[in-house]
This record gives structure tokens, sequence and C-alpha cells, in this order.
């Protein structure tokens, strides 16, 4: 066990950040924060920080040396660097960044394990997209295999003809087949080093122009029906991986059974709700996870919880959530309110 007093590394500098460091400290955890970005908002609530490019060895050897564990608040952080760390205790395994770094190396991941993802193929040309498309059909998604979330590094394709207008950028890339769905739901998880897992109740999600805009616990009894067999290769996922920490699945609920979309080997948006409306939120029981602490009790906290994201100038309507009592308002105090900009986030409980 790494025993409160100790510090804990974050590599990256956001919300989500910023979040681990809150429930690090309410332990008695110090938190120090890694980030190429000098305005980190995880930063301003933790104990040091080191601005610095990912790449730079001898920095990120210092920050290394002065954690007991390092852990990672999103999941594009480069791999090779953290391969050189040495005896750094770091959760999870960089084989999870790996992973999910890759669209196409997580679908085959999951497929193998015997999950059950959309249709797929890479993408590496004009050619492979007329031959994806061709043995997918459309319509379908072609995104960017690296990097791009919130909607970001994805055209839609709704017929073949749309395929032949596009200025494909020179990177690999995957082509999707769409998923014929009635709901979306995620899964996430706790696993401790001992193997130990503990799921939280898997939200039903909405998404607005990509962005996930509400999640609503409990879900609906069609979601529920599939969470059993979501948890399993979730499940399995984490144990393949020898995950330590949160792990989130995201899932398509279909009329043939849970469809694979994607993991975040790491806290999840979908999972904001916890703060309030669990026994034990996503971000304490990560620390808990990591520093080897038992892992706490995943329950709803109330009859219900719905968890809305605060987008751009949403956040500015401040006065009016707060004059409501039963709302929790959390804003991660970003300076500048850019359209489609997570800027906060506000969560209701149902109590009766």
């Amino acid at each position: 066990m790494i025993p409160p007093g100790e510090t804990i590394g974050i590599l990256g500098g956001g919300q989500l950040g910023r979040m681990i460091a809150v429930a690090a400290a309410q332990l008695g955890y110090r938190c120090h924060i890694f980030a190429p970005e000098a305005d980190s908002i995880a930063a301003e609530v933790s104990a040091q920080f080191t601005c610095a490019d990912w790449h730079d060895a001898e920095a990120l050897a210092r920050f290394a040396a002065d954690c007991a564990v390092v852990t990672y608040e999103f999941e594009n952080v480069p791999v090779a660097p953290l391969l050189q760390l040495g005896d750094t205790v770091l959760h999870p395994h960089p084989r999870a960044l790996e992973t999910a770094q890759d669209r196409l190396n997580e679908k085959t991941f999951v497929t193998d394990l015997g999950g059950t993802p959309a249709p797929f193929a890479p993408v590496d040309s004009a050619a492979d997209l007329d031959a994806a498309i061709a043995a997918i059909g459309a319509p379908g998604i072609l995104k960017t295999r690296r990097d791009g979330y919130d909607g970001k590094g994805q055209w839609r394709i709704m017929k073949a003809e749309d395929a032949k207008g596009l200025d494909l950028p020179a990177k690999p890339l995957i082509y999707e087949g769409f998923v014929n769905f009635f709901a979306e739901f995620s899964v996430i998880l706790c696993r401790g080093a001992d193997g130990d897992i503990r799921y939280f109740d898997s939200a039903q999600n909405v998404h607005e122009g990509g962005i996930l805009s509400l999640s609503t616990v409990p879900a609906s009894a069609e979601i529920e029906a599939q969470v059993p067999a979501a948890r399993e290769l979730a499940a399995k996922v984490a144990d393949a991986l020898g995950y330590v920490g949160v792990l989130t699945l995201e899932f398509f609920a279909t009329r043939d059974g849970p469809v694979f979309n994607e993991m975040a080997p790491r806290v999840h948006n979908s999972g904001h709700w916890t703060i309030e409306g669990a026994v034990t939120s996503q971000f304490e029981n990560h620390v808990r996870a990591i520093c080897g602490l038992p892992l706490g009790g995943t329950g709803l906290a109330a009859k219900g919880v719905e968890m809305r994201n605060l987008i751009g100038d949403e956040a500015h309507d401040w006065p009016a959530i707060l004059s409501d009592p039963a709302n929790h308002l959390h804003l991660y105090g970003k300076a500048a309110a850019r359209p489609g900009r997570k800027m906060g986030h506000v969560t209701r409980l149902t109590l009766d």
C-alpha cells in the first residue's frame, strides 16, 4: 500500500486530473501534475506542477522520482517516454494506453476477447476506403485511428458516393459501419492490483454533436438487460491488460445485444455522477486502486441520478443552476467558454 501523505503523479492537466487530485487530497495524498500546457486546471488544485513536453526525458524522470505512483487522466499520453521510467509504479500499465490509442488495435483486441464491435476495416488510401465501403456498406463513419475525441477526426459517409469528395488526411484511418442501436451506455469498473473488480451502475448516455450531453442512472430496463454481457467483456479486457484503476467501455444497446464502441483507460465523463450519486466516486476508487487501498462501495447513494454536461456558454447559467438547491454544480475553472468545450457539469439526485 502507498500510505496517505505520499505523492501521486498525474499525467495530464485537464478536468479529469483536477477531480482525481481533489479526491486524492480528501484521502490525504499530494498530487503532482505533469502536462505540456502551462494553463492547467488540474495544477490549480495540486501541490506541484511540472510543465514540460511529453518527450522531455529529464523533466519526466524528475517528476517520476517525486511520485510514489503515477497515473494518467487521458489516453493520448505518448507511450514511449513512459517505458523509460524504469521502476516507477505506473497504473494503469502503458499496455492499456497502447491498446486504446489505436482504434484498429482496440477493436481487434476486443474482438479477440469475444466482444462484438461495429464492422470495421483499416483505411490507408482512397482505394482502401472504396474497398471498405464495398465490404461493409454505407452508411458508415471514417475515423482517424489515433487521437480524435468528442466527434473530432470523424467523417460520416451516408452513401458510397460521399467518399469521392473526401480529402483524406495523411494518417492511418479506420472505417466503421453504422450500428442500428436504440440507446448508448457505459460500463465503468474499478480493478485493484489483487484483481478485485467493482462495477458502478451503468449510465444511459445521450450524445449531441458527438459530445456526451446527459448521463442517467439507473438506465432503462432494456439497457439493464444488456449490462451483464457488457460487464463480462469489460472484465475480460481489464484482466487481459492486468489493469489497475478505473476503466470505461462504451456500448451501443441493440436488438441483438451490446455492441462495443470504444474503451477509455481512465476515469470517464459518463461517471461524473458518482461524485454525489455513488457510495464512492470513480475518482476516489481510482486513487484507492492505484495506491493499493481497499476499494470503496460502488452502489447508488440515491434512488436515481442525472448528470448533464455544461458545454460552452451553458456554464454561464451558474446563477440559475445554483438557484435550485437540488443541483450540484461542478465548474472546471476554464477561462474561455468555447463552443463544444466542456466547462463543467451539474448533477441532480432523486431521493424518493
